[in-house]
């Protein structure tokens, strides 16, 4: 999880690519000022998670709505005033759809979008760190892990202390700072443009997914297996749920608790042949209102999960 040092600049950026026939193009900006080459990107705004900054920096950069695919790297360097820099980047397909409906046009901070072969973008870019992340990005188109889907699962935002509360637990609500959360997670998961939204049905994760529902014009499934009180009773229901997910091959956001969560992503490792390890284990390890994004391959899901990335709103 991305804890932010009040010493660093953090940026987050995408690798916007597409197809051409059998070739792959990526998208190179040109800035005005600096006349350099170099992916868009941009500063994290007060309150903002990476996620939320990628897709707002490239469509005030480039005039594409993006979704967000796998993860592609992370660069950090000296900037000249001596202050540290780190940049989060991602993958994202964008369509022929996409392109022509861009509202870009030739201004102060970005004169020029430029689709270039991974050979020819190599040459062009300025910065060696570009690089790396073209590496990366490089590396993921041959072991054919750009076309993904993704499992959200997240952690309900902050309740009502159980000790003070009088009433069953799976009435419990939000509090005041709970219900902050729940908005302030919205556009950093629409980040991945989910289809489906699936819920405990106890009230403090039907009020967690409620402003992403909301935002999104989607109807959220409510499910009382995923519910920490029917979990505890019976889990078999959660492989079936799990196993449904990675079939349908289509985003979804799993939105659950604490002592679920774990269970949740192991099913995820069986029903994708993934080993269980240190890594899944920290990914279920959620503060409230937090969330881990499992991506999946769309044309072979059994094959193994392809990336794990984890973000954390609960401060």
């Amino acid at each position: 999880m991305t804890q932010f040092d009040p010493d660093i600049i953090y940026a987050a950026g995408a690798v916007c690519w597409r197809r051409k026939g059998d070739k792959i193009l990526v998208l190179v900006i040109h800035r005005t000022q600096r006349k350099d080459y170099s992916f868009p990107k941009g500063k994290v705004d007060p309150g903002e998670l990476l996620p939320e900054t990628c897709v707002r920096e490239i469509a005030e950069e480039t005039g594409f709505s993006i979704s967000l695919g796998v993860p592609a790297g992370v660069t950090e360097y000296e900037l000249p005033n001596g202050k540290q820099k780190v940049v989060h980047y991602w993958t994202a397909q964008v369509s022929n759809k996409t392109v022509k409906r861009s509202t870009f046009v030739a201004n102060d901070e970005v004169d020029g979008l430029e689709w270039l072969t991974i050979e020819k973008a190599r040459k062009r870019l300025s910065y060696d760190p570009d690089r790396v992340i073209l590496d990366n990005f490089e590396s993921l188109a041959k072991q054919g892990c750009l076309e993904t889907f993704a499992l959200i699962v997240l952690r309900h935002a902050k309740a009502l202390d159980p000790a003070t509360f009088v009433g069953k637990d799976q009435t419990r609500p939000l509090s005041d700072r709970g219900r902050r959360q729940a908005q302030d997670i919205v556009l950093a998961i629409t980040a991945w443009e989910p289809q489906k939204l699936i819920s405990s049905s106890s009230l403090r994760c039907r009020q967690t997914i409620e402003p992403l529902a909301h935002t999104m014009n989607k109807k959220v499934r409510f499910r009382d297996e995923i519910s920490q009180h029917a979990f505890l009773e019976d889990r078999d229901d959660v492989a079936r749920l799990v196993a449904k997910r990675v079939e349908k091959r289509r985003t979804a956001v799993i939105c659950s608790h604490g002592p679920v969560i774990p269970e949740i992503i192991r099913e995820i490792a069986v029903a994708t042949g993934t080993p269980h390890n240190s890594i899944l284990t920290s990914a279920g390890a959620l503060e409230t209102a937090s969330f881990s994004i499992f991506h999946l391959d769309k044309k072979h899901p059994e094959s193994g999960i392809v990336a794990i990335e984890s973000h954390d709103s609960s401060v």
